[in-house]
């Protein structure tokens, strides 16, 4: 499934945190592992001030000499992986190289050589998954998995389900990884209850039927649950839920069930291609805390692009 790994780096300690994720990987998928790191070339605003050749070229070895020196790490856990040196601007150069190379995984730190900050992802990582739109993994460099490069194993799985097709596109990768791993695996359906806007208490009626509402999906839920026990090839958990929010409550159950890998579809029942992520999935971008494996359920040519890009092509264009 994961046959393309590709891994950016940009000479940072908290950005290797990474690396013990990828080895793991490529173990699983017998993957190729390619490491990239991009060489920034001045920005508009320094286009007055020339680059002295020598110390490009001296700031083109030192990377080159850090790629080497990552790949002999990645060496002894087993692996053989290439490096790819390109010069340009960080995100664009690499959605441009896993476009062009077939890339179905990008394996990102959610910071880097700018150091941690108080937002949750920084803003390249933001860039390449907004517009980069393959199936990627996302490691939180502000709570990395402490392991070296070969034993890093996940313990608790969790797989968000809707009961859509789409979101039943992660369960083959996550059954993979709780046979190889002998982790336990999590699936978790949240049953929202209706919202029922008024200006005054709700009445006996009103809460009959979003009981009745409710106890029709729990059904439907059950039986769903059911039917994958007879699917799947490994035996899960089921964490069936009845909440007012979903995203909410899924980010708790990550917590309560101390949780080291979330593993969700891009899309879920609304998931149309004119938007690279689902709200659930989003809200794991922006606001999880661990691991994250977003499967990518649509193909490049079933997305739309935004109305930024078509502009942004537009004006080349000219």
């Amino acid at each position: 499934m994961f046959e393309k790994i590709l891994v950016p780096l940009d000479q940072s300690q908290i950005a290797e945190c990474v690396l013990p994720h990828a080895a793991a990987f490529a173990k699983i998928y017998d993957a190729d592992v390619q490491l990239l790191h991009v060489l920034e070339r001045p920005s508009l605003s320094d286009r007055f001030h020339p680059i002295d050749p020598l110390a490009w070229q001296f700031y083109k070895s030192e990377a080159e000499a850090y790629l080497n020196k990552v790949a002999d790490s990645l060496n002894q856990a087993g692996l053989n992986p290439n490096i790819v040196l390109l010069e340009g601007q960080p995100a664009q150069t690499i959605i441009n190289y896993a476009i062009s190379h077939d890339i179905n995984l990008i394996m990102l730190s959610s910071h880097g050589q700018t150091g941690l900050s108080r937002w949750n992802v920084n803003s390249v990582v933001r860039k390449i998954l907004q517009v980069l739109q393959v199936s990627s993994f996302l490691v939180r460099a502000y709570n990395p998995i402490a392991t070296d490069m070969v034993d890093l194993h996940y313990h608790r799985l969790l797989v968000p389900l809707d009961g859509s097709q789409r979101s039943e596109c992660v369960l083959p990768t996550a059954e993979t990884f709780a046979q190889r791993h002998q982790a336990s695996l999590l699936l978790g359906h949240v049953v929202v209850k209706p919202e029922m806007p008024r200006q005054t208490p709700l009445n006996q009626d009103d809460l009959d039927l979003i009981k009745n509402f409710v106890d029709r999906n729990l059904s439907a839920a059950d039986n769903y649950f059911q039917r994958l026990l007879k699917r799947l090839t490994v035996d899960f958990i089921p964490r069936l839920l009845v909440r007012e929010n979903i995203a909410l409550s899924l980010h708790q159950l990550v917590e309560e069930e101390v949780i080291d890998l979330v593993m969700i579809s891009a899309h879920g029942y609304s998931g149309y291609g004119k938007w690279p992520y689902g709200s659930l999935t989003s809200s794991f971008i922006e606001y999880g805390t661990t691991p994250l494996l977003i499967v990518q359920d649509l193909a490049q040519k079933d997305m739309s692009i935004s109305p930024a890009e078509e502009a942004a092509k537009a004006i080349k264009g000219h």
